[in-house]
């Protein structure tokens, strides 16, 4: 499908997608420097936030959550054991399944990097100032435009 950039569909489609890359990448801007902070990556903070809210994971469920490569997430969480962040365990329901999850000194830096989140501080300042039923909007319509996108087939 070739797009007629002149066509005023095209240009919402730009002007929607522009400014959700905005969002993403100032949101991201403001976690790396929280990662940052504790001497880690983007990536290796969002593994130890995921596994603080999901106990226990393989790496690809990990992978599927942050919606990265299981190669990725691998390296991350090499890392993360090396730094004492994380370790592995074998599965008791299958054994050829290992598990990740958060060590006390991991479990410390994720409660940390939670209070001390300047994407989130920043999300509560902005919201504050629009209407709690735009937020409800807001949120409807990303999750509607998500299943879209997941169900175009491309």
């Amino acid at each position: 499908m070739g797009l007629d950039f002149k066509d005023p569909k095209v240009k919402k489609v730009q002007e929607v997608y522009q400014s959700l890359w905005a969002i993403n990448k100032t949101t991201a801007k403001f976690t790396k420097k929280n990662a940052e902070s504790f001497g880690l990556t983007l990536q290796q903070l969002s593994i130890l936030n995921t596994l603080f809210a999901s106990p226990e994971l393989t790496q690809q469920e990990i992978a599927e959550r942050l919606i990265s490569s299981k190669s990725t997430i691998s390296v991350g969480v090499d890392k993360l054991v090396k730094l004492g962040l994380v370790e592995r365990e074998i599965s008791d329901e299958d054994r050829r399944e290992v598990k990740v999850k958060l060590s006390n000194k991991g479990e410390e830096v994720s409660k940390a990097s939670s209070r001390n989140s300047i994407s989130y501080k920043a999300m509560f300042t902005a919201l504050e100032n629009i209407p709690e039923e735009d937020i409800q909007s807001l949120l409807r319509i990303q999750k509607e435009l998500l299943n879209h996108l997941i169900n175009s087939g491309y």
